[in-house]
């Protein structure tokens, strides 16, 4: 099967260059209260520094939403720079995987959220239910050829269909999502998962996404951290769009940790994403940073921060060698394309953000600009309605089965009418 590209060739890499927005800045230390999510943030004081940052905070707010095709057409016009050649988008039968590589030590054995997800109860509902295994070649190079899975339900014929892409955390695999893939294909979704550069299908040993990322680090091949997956979730909605059993205006996407930051990028970049659910992965880089709160993020990758350190001559990770790392894994990452950015871009599309209150590595704090900011681009979009945030209290970075529930029945009111 055969379909023809979207986008054209794109231009040579040094044609591109990163602009530089203004950082989010974060108020001066103030006395301290709990929020309404039980953590602590500080007092607005009213004052003159305060009004003023008030008023650049007001100015910021308007660019962003005044700005929002442009923010997206630079994301793309960046994805696409970093390509190391575009191909035709072709699709090729492959066979399930019996033997799913898992890069965690040891392998995940259950997950009780994903689990509990709400399912309809079908007689002989493995009978019906519908498997495909399929590669699209996104771009070219080995990494290029990405493997897809996609459940439904065979008895429900010339009807279009909502779906529903769901993405992995790290070091897992799309196999991993099956639980997620069944329930909402018992409930009449068609249900997508991937694997993400250098996972599943893509990886070849359990330590083939730490290699990408610090040979991402040493040499600048590749952007295996998010945005190369980002490209293959725009390339990914080329094809759904052409399926004939799919409602093209009803694809919704969603993952956790790693999966809800390809989630929110994906997003950002390409508004065939009708209705958005990012688990536990938003989070302000920049804010980090600035604010000394970069080290749960860090943790999670932290082979690759090590190897910066080592040579940049540094004892200690600091935040001068987060932000050189980001800077090259991930051009963009701390700056033009962070949450203040490109989550109000996604307005005035249904967005649901979940994450617990007490994550380290996603906290509350660096979304209250980008929260305040989404906020005001639903509002001048007059669907307020449309966008929630929700941290579940006293959860770390975790995705739970309450999570899962109101993911659910996001999906369900927004997708299913």
């Amino acid at each position: 099967m055969n379909i023809t590209p979207v986008y054209s060739a794109p231009p040579p890499i040094s044609h591109v260059r990163l602009q530089r927005f203004p950082r989010a800045t974060s108020p001066p230390k103030q006395p301290r209260y709990r929020n309404k999510y039980g953590i602590q943030h500080t007092v607005k004081a009213s004052t003159d520094s305060t009004t003023h940052r008030s008023e650049m905070e007001n100015k910021h707010d308007a660019a962003t939403v005044v700005d929002a095709e442009k923010i997206r057409s630079e994301f793309l016009d960046f994805l696409r720079s970093r390509r190391s050649a575009e191909v035709r988008l072709t699709v090729v039968p492959a066979k399930p995987v019996l033997n799913p590589l898992y890069q965690d030590d040891p392998p995940p054995t259950f997950s009780e959220a994903m689990e509990t997800c709400p399912r309809d109860e079908i007689d002989n509902f493995k009978e019906l239910l519908k498997e495909e295994n399929l590669y699209l070649h996104t771009e070219a190079g080995e990494q290029g050829r990405l493997p897809v899975l996609i459940l439904s339900l065979k008895e429900i014929k010339d009807q279009k269909r909502p779906a529903v892409v769901f993405l992995h955390s790290t070091h897992k695999c799309k196999e991993w999502l099956r639980p997620l893939l069944e329930a909402y294909a018992s409930r009449g979704y068609i249900a997508i998962a991937i694997d993400s550069r250098y996972h599943g299908e893509r990886a070849s040993s359990k330590t083939t996404y730490r290699d990408a990322l610090v040979s991402s680090w040493k040499n600048g091949d590749a952007m295996p951290f998010l945005l190369d997956t980002a490209w293959d979730l725009v390339k990914l909605a080329d094809y759904l769009t052409q399926r004939e059993d799919i409602d093209h205006k009803r694809i919704g996407i969603t993952g956790e940790s790693l999966g809800g930051m390809h989630a929110w990028f994906a997003a950002a970049a390409d508004t065939r994403y009708a209705v958005v659910v990012p688990i536990i992965g938003v989070q302000g880089f920049r804010w980090a940073i600035d604010n000394d709160k970069w080290q749960g993020r860090v943790d999670s990758i932290k082979v690759v921060f090590e190897a910066a350190r080592i040579d940049l001559n540094k004892s200690t990770i600091d935040k001068e060698v987060v932000e050189k790392v980001w800077d090259r894994i991930a051009p963009g990452l701390a700056s033009q394309f962070d949450s203040p950015y490109t989550i109000p871009v996604i307005a005035p599309r249904p967005l649901l953000i979940v994450n617990g209150a007490e994550d380290p590595r996603c906290p509350l704090a660096g979304l209250e600009i980008p929260e305040a900011r989404t906020r005001k681009a639903y509002e001048e979009a007059h669907c307020s309605d449309k966008f929630k945030l929700f941290a579940e209290p006293k959860i770390g970075h975790q995705m739970t089965p309450l999570m899962v529930q109101k993911a659910s029945d996001w999906f369900d009111k927004f997708l299913k009418y």
